[in-house]
C-alpha cells in the first residue's frame, strides 16, 4: 500500500494548485479519497465532533446492505428467463449467468453516464469536489429498472437525474428529491411503455425468436379486478406466475431488478438499522401506514382490490425497497425524530391510495415518496413549532 500511496503522490503534482492540469483537480481528489482515506483534518477552531463514519463509509455501508438485494435480483432474472423459455438450467450458475449479463451492462452505463460523464462535467465546471453520493445512486438507479430496460434510457434517465435532482440543488446533500426515483420517474412518464407497472419484461436471450416475454404484474392483476370483478388472491392463483404469497415474499416472480425479494431487503434493512446508517422509524412508519390504509380501504369494501388481503400490499411491487432504501434517504427526508414517524406513515397511506384510488399509477410507492420528499422540510417544521410551543407553555407555567 506505501507503494501505491507513493505513486499516487507523485501523480498528484501536476494537478496541485499552479500545475497544468489544476483544473482537473477535482477528479484526480476523487480517485485518491476512493483509494485511500484523506489525510486531511478539519481546520476550524472551536469544540468539534469526531466521528469515525465519514460520508465514504456511509455510503459504502448502504452499498454492503443492497448487495443481498442485488445478488438475488440477478439470479432472479435468470430464474425468469429459464421459466419463460421452459427449460430447466444445468446449474445455478447458469441463472447467475444471465443475471449478470443483463444487470452488470445497466450499472456500467448508470456509472458511465451519471458519474463519469455528468458529475465529472460539473466538477470541472463549477470546481467544487465530487461526493460519494452517487456510488449509492449508481446501484439504485439499475436497482429499479426492470432487465430489459433499453441501455440508451438508462443513459438518458442518469444525467437527467443528476443534473435536474442534484446539481441543479448544489450536489450531495442539498437535493430535495431522491436521485435514484427521480431516474425512474423520469423513465416512467417519458417512456411508459419500457417501464411501466402494466407489463413486466423478463430477458430472453438474443438467441430466442422473441426479445422478451410479457406478463402482467401483482400490482396490474390486482389492478384488473376493478373491471373483472374476481377476487384479487383467485386472479393471482390463476395467473401463469406463482403469486402465492410466500412466493412474492422470497421473490420469485417477474419485476425490476431489485425489488422482488421482500425477504432480501429484509436483510439489507436489518444491516442499515444495526449500523445506525437507516432510521428504523421510517422504515416502520411506512409499513405500518400502508398496512393501517390497505385495512380501512379493506373494511370499506366497495371493490375487489380494495378487499384484497392487507398483507399482500406489503410484498407486491417496490413498498418493501422504497420503505427501506429510499424513504430512509437522510438527505429527503424528515430530520426530527417525529417527523420520521410523520414521514414514513404518509408515505405508506399515500402509496395505497394512489394504487388502490388511482390505478393509472399502480406502483405508489415512487409518486408517494417523491412528493413527502417535497413536503419533508414542511414536516419537520411544524413539528419544531410544536416542541417550541409546548416548552414555552412548560416554561410560563
Amino acid at each position: 500500500m506505501k507503494f501505491i500511496r507513493n505513486i499516487v503522490e507523485k501523480a498528484k503534482v501536476p494537478f496541485e494548485k499552479g500545475g497544468k492540469l489544476e483544473k482537473y483537480h477535482h477528479l484526480f481528489e476523487t480517485i485518491d479519497t476512493l483509494l485511500f482515506v484523506p489525510d486531511e483534518t478539519a481546520k476550524l477552531k472551536g469544540v468539534q465532533v469526531r466521528d469515525a463514519v465519514d460520508l465514504k463509509r456511509f455510503m459504502m455501508t448502504v452499498i454492503i446492505a443492497l448487495v443481498p438485494a442485488l445478488l438475488f435480483g440477478m439470479y432472479n432474472v435468470g430464474y425468469q428467463y429459464y421459466q419463460a423459455v421452459g427449460l430447466e438450467p444445468a446449474s445455478a450458475w447458469d441463472l447467475w449467468w444471465v443475471g449478470i449479463q443483463r444487470v452488470v451492462p445497466i450499472i456500467i452505463i448508470t456509472y458511465v453516464f451519471g458519474l463519469f460523464v455528468t458529475e465529472f462535467a460539473f466538477s470541472v465546471i463549477r470546481k467544487h469536489p465530487i461526493n460519494e453520493g452517487f456510488l449509492v445512486s449508481g446501484i439504485l438507479i439499475p436497482m429499479v429498472m426492470p432487465p430489459t430496460i433499453p441501455l440508451w434510457q438508462v443513459a438518458f434517465a442518469s444525467i437527467f437525474a443528476v443534473v435536474i435532482a442534484k446539481e441543479a440543488f448544489g450536489g450531495t446533500g442539498m437535493n430535495v428529491l431522491n436521485v435514484a426515483l427521480v431516474a425512474r420517474a423520469f423513465l416512467y412518464f417519458a417512456y411508459p411503455s419500457d417501464i411501466s407497472g402494466d407489463q413486466v419484461w423478463v430477458y430472453l436471450g438474443d438467441q430466442m425468436a422473441v426479445d422478451g416475454f410479457s406478463g402482467a404484474t401483482p400490482l396490474a392483476l390486482a389492478a384488473s379486478t376493478l373491471e373483472t370483478g374476481q377476487n384479487v388472491v383467485q386472479t393471482f392463483a390463476a395467473s401463469t406466475h406463482d403469486y402465492s404469497f410466500a412466493n412474492l415474499f422470497y421473490g420469485f416472480v417477474p419485476g425490476s431488478i431489485g425489488e422482488t425479494s421482500v425477504l432480501m431487503i429484509l436483510i439489507g434493512a436489518a444491516i442499515l438499522v444495526f449500523t445506525g446508517v437507516g432510521s428504523w422509524k421510517i422504515i416502520v412508519s411506512v409499513f405500518g401506514g400502508a398496512y393501517a390504509m390497505a385495512l380501512l380501504l379493506s373494511a370499506v369494501g366497495a371493490n375487489q382490490y380494495m378487499m384484497m388481503p392487507p398483507e399482500y400490499h406489503l410484498v407486491i411491487g417496490g413498498l418493501a425497497f422504497g420503505a427501506v432504501f429510499m424513504a430512509t434517504d437522510p438527505v429527503t427526508a424528515s430530520q426530527t425524530e417525529t417527523g420520521k414517524w410523520i414521514y414514513g406513515a404518509l408515505i405508506g397511506i399515500l402509496t395505497i391510495i394512489i394504487r388502490v384510488l388511482n390505478p393509472a399509477y399502480p406502483e405508489g410507492i415512487m409518486l408517494a415518496i417523491l412528493f413527502m420528499n417535497v413536503f419533508a422540510p414542511l414536516v419537520d417544521y411544524y413539528v419544531v413549532a410544536a416542541n417550541k410551543k409546548r416548552r414555552l407553555k412548560r416554561a410560563t407555567v
